[in-house]
């Protein structure tokens, strides 16, 4: 079976976006790329929400990215990639689908099929329904030394208590600390 992670950037009081729903304060840098690119190699599916996959598809088709971070603008644009949105009319990114309604059912259907990880970014809405349903098997939180003050919590909307147990904990020089999670 294929294992679904959560992959998010957080802040230190937990906001995952600012109250408008920016994430300019993410702290991305080399050491954080060549992680996100070994974090990349065992998945063949991303899931997103609308909100991140319409951010992620004004980037990473771009010259610019494809300059900046070449390894993982190519990861990005050749991994098959599924949107979650009852807004949404279509996905036009290649190599993308997207779904409208059931998403813990898909979800569950594709953690049955062959293949590698499955990994998630973005949304509090998804990460909830899924977090419910718990179809997240790794939770990994990456720390940024920022506070905001206030923004869009990460499990906004999860309705029960879900006990972690700390599987590992990676510090990196920017000062960003990466937590990762498995349910009990």
């Amino acid at each position: 079976m294929r294992k679904l992670i959560l992959f998010n950037m957080v802040t230190l009081d937990g906001f995952f976006a600012g109250s408008d729903g920016a994430i300019d304060w993410h702290v991305v840098d080399d050491e954080f790329h060549a992680f996100g690119s070994r974090q990349l190699d065992s998945v063949d599916t991303i899931l997103f929400g609308r909100v991140i996959y319409q951010m992620m598809a004004c980037y990473w088709p771009t010259e610019v990215a494809s300059k900046r971070v070449p390894i993982i603008a190519a990861q990005m644009n050749q991994i098959a990639k599924i949107v979650f949105s009852t807004t949404l009319e279509r996905a036009q990114r290649v190599n993308t689908r997207l779904l409208t309604e059931k998403a813990a059912e898909e979800v569950s259907r594709l953690k049955q099929l062959p293949g590698g990880d499955i990994i998630f970014f973005g949304s509090a809405n998804l990460a909830a329904t899924l977090t419910q349903n718990r179809l997240i098997d790794e939770y990994r939180i990456m720390v940024c030394p920022v506070v905001l003050g206030s923004g869009r919590p990460l499990f906004q909307g999860v309705e029960r208590t879900l006990p972690m147990k700390l599987l590992d904990t990676r510090a990196f020089r920017s000062g960003n600390v990466l937590l990762v999670y498995q349910p009990i």
